[in-house]
């Protein structure tokens, strides 16, 4: 979780490589060289790329988000940003806890396509919030996508609800920092831990993202489609195994693997498939998957 802006103000500059007593070791040269093997099998069948813009991304006070518009979303529903669990102004979610329909006033700077202030947005409520598999939260504004788009002349990025693929190329867009960071999906790590926190299925990037503090809850758009398949959350800053930032990797034998400067997303699918008509969460849904308080 060191991807808040208090990470920003401590961290030091990243390099290549890993360490940890009793953990595999693995290097960011070596996530290169996969992902290069990658893009060069997917070479004859890469899609054009999307120009990733600023448009829809937010500022919070300590950390980055965006306005997403689902599937089944229409103009007149109201508007939701999404941001990571652990950048609520509350506090760190303890792991197990949910946080679902909970009163929030808090605001969103709201940016154009060029990076430039559009205005402010403000929260009715925290719809859905967690760092328990996922670390993701959901706050409802008070404004409709239509409204937003009249008074602003923003549209709300789109939420992909398929899973993403290894090798896509991916922008990560800094609401916060009005910045982006470019690189590619290195692969999915099937349990990433940090300190208290156990995440699922967790997207790697591959060295290039160097993300920094201030970058939590950054959208991370394939450029392939232009819709946001995850959103930002962490990163190994000192090759430490397994501590609060400096998460590991786990696999489903319960080996752990150490990756020092390399950083990590969390996948936003799964949240398709819990909101019903009205952009309303709804954990009862067939098929969500998210977990419940």
């Amino acid at each position: 979780m060191n991807r808040t802006l208090i990470g920003a103000l401590s961290a030091l500059a990243l390099s290549a490589g890993a360490i940890g007593v009793g953990a595999t070791t693995a290097t960011a040269a070596d996530a290169n060289s996969r992902a290069i093997a990658a893009q060069s099998v997917n070479t004859t069948v890469a899609a054009k790329p999307k120009a990733v813009t600023f448009e829809g991304a937010v500022a919070l006070s300590n950390c980055s988000g965006s306005v997403v518009k689902l599937p089944n979303s229409t103009d007149q529903d109201r508007a939701l940003v999404m941001s990571n669990g652990h950048c609520l102004d509350e506090g760190f979610p303890a792991p197990g806890k949910v946080v679902v329909n909970k009163p929030s006033s808090r605001s969103f700077t709201l940016l154009n396509a060029t990076a430039g202030n559009a205005g402010k947005i403000k929260a009715t409520k925290i719809a859905y919030a967690t760092m328990t598999d996922t670390d993701v939260s959901l706050y409802e504004t008070d404004t409709t996508y239509a409204g937003i788009k009249q008074k602003f002349g923003v549209k709300a990025l789109e939420l992909s609800g398929e899973h993403p693929k290894a090798g896509a190329a991916i922008s990560v867009v800094s609401g916060y920092w009005k910045k982006q960071y470019t690189c590619n999906i290195d692969g999915f790590v099937h349990q990433l831990r940090e300190g208290k926190w156990t995440w699922k299925d967790s997207v790697r990037y591959t060295p290039q993202c160097q993300t920094i503090g201030g970058t939590s809850g950054s959208p991370v758009v394939d450029t392939a489609t232009g819709k946001v398949i995850a959103v930002n959350n962490t990163g190994n800053e000192s090759g430490e195994r397994c501590t609060d930032n400096n998460p590991c990797e786990v696999d489903q034998n319960g080996k752990i693997t150490v990756r020092k400067g390399i950083n990590y997303a969390q996948q936003s699918y799964q949240i398709t498939q819990c909101v019903a008509k009205g952009n309303k969460v709804d954990l009862s849904l067939p098929g969500c998957t998210l977990p419940k308080p």
